[in-house]
């Protein structure tokens, strides 16, 4: 389960649980965290520690941050926060990254051409991650690519319906959904920023249901159910699980922006189900 930022009464209820945990530090955090000597223990102290029942797996320290001076904060922010947790005793079980959009990536088609876009930025948050062991999380949405070029990328090919393949002559592999190739593109920039052994997990991905170009219901259901039954198996390039996270739990009646950011729930606010769904 992903959370955007702590809130006691939802860590409460995860307590026990066993059901593993990605929280955000909030990006409003970030400035504090990365510049003030005091704030990564003090925020450990009161988010993480009063709660050993939760299976805290990744701490994320920014979400899709795309501003320069937002940036600059990350990996100093990273780093206090992953020294804030080793001196809590919990630096080797809990991991410490942030969340990326995937335009982070550039050259993505084929995907065996994908580079990090600025590898300035990227380069020292790799060599953090490599130093800890620590994965690289991604936001992945073949909607936002789909919306982007419908003349050239099929819904289906986007949405897990058999029937398109595309093929790689750089890696010589065949893709059957834009999914697979947006993850190998990531891959592809890890190896040509000389970090192949740095995990790729997929921090968000899903697809509205109403309110814009392709986002229907039965388009959501066929993406999320898609991505649930493919993901174990991982990508063309990297076999075996991929660890992903569905993006969302709930429908945001209240989120602003375009219309259709309020419709990426698998349930409505009032927990009916957006629409079937199976794990």
């Amino acid at each position: 389960m992903r959370i955007y930022e702590p809130e006691s009464k939802v860590l409460k209820a995860l307590s026990g649980t066993g059901i593993a945990l990605l929280m955000d530090v909030g990006n409003g955090a970030l400035t504090s965290l990365a510049n003030d000597p005091s704030a990564a223990p003090a925020w450990v102290k009161a988010n993480v520690q009063p709660y050993p029942g939760v299976s805290f797996r990744y701490i994320a320290v920014g979400n899709e941050v795309m501003d320069s001076a937002g940036q600059k904060t990350i990996l100093p922010a990273m780093k206090n926060v992953q020294a804030a947790l080793a001196a809590a005793g919990l630096g080797g079980s809990v991991k410490v990254s942030t969340s990326l959009r995937f335009d982070v990536v550039t050259d993505t088609f084929p995907p065996s051409n994908g580079v990090f876009a600025d590898l300035d930025y990227m380069g020292p948050i790799l060599d953090f991650l490599a130093s800890t062991g620590a994965p690289l999380l991604a936001n992945v949405y073949p909607y936002f690519a789909y919306k982007g070029d419908p003349q050239n990328i099929k819904l289906n090919y986007a949405t897990f319906v058999p029937g398109t393949t595309v093929n790689d002559d750089g890696n010589g592999l065949t893709y059957t959904n834009l999914f697979d190739a947006m993850v190998d593109s990531i891959y592809a920039a890890l190896e040509d920023a000389n970090k192949p052994g740095v995990k790729v997990v997929v921090s968000e991905s899903g697809w509205p249901s109403a309110s814009g170009f392709g986002a229907t219901e039965q388009n959501a259901q066929a993406y999320n159910q898609g991505l649930i039954k493919h993901v174990g198996n991982g990508t063309p390039k990297r076999s075996g699980p991929l660890e992903t996270y569905v993006f969302a739990m709930f429908n945001e009646n209240l989120k602003t922006g375009e219309p259709t950011e309020n419709h990426f729930g698998l349930f409505n606010p009032d927990k009916s189900p957006a629409y079937s769904i199976s794990f």
